[in-house]
């Protein structure tokens, strides 16, 4: 199986190559309604994660919601 390096927030990870962004997330055990996702520096809204494919050399920076009060 052929991987693709990507960076994930900040740091270096190997994904298989043929990976969206849902799956990403799915794997991480992230619940995208919780989640922002940037993809070299675009905001990828959560309809477009399933078919937003990753490509070598993609940065991609997750941002957490965090419930508090």
């Amino acid at each position: 199986m052929s991987e693709l390096s990507i960076v994930l927030n900040g740091e270096p990870r190997r994904v298989p190559a043929s990976v969206t962004l849902e799956q990403l997330l799915a794997g991480l055990g992230l619940d995208p309604r919780g989640v922002v996702v940037e993809l070299n520096r675009q905001i990828v809204r959560r309809p477009a994660l399933a078919a937003t494919p990753l490509k070598d050399g993609d940065a991609i920076e997750l941002v957490h919601f965090v419930g508090g009060g």
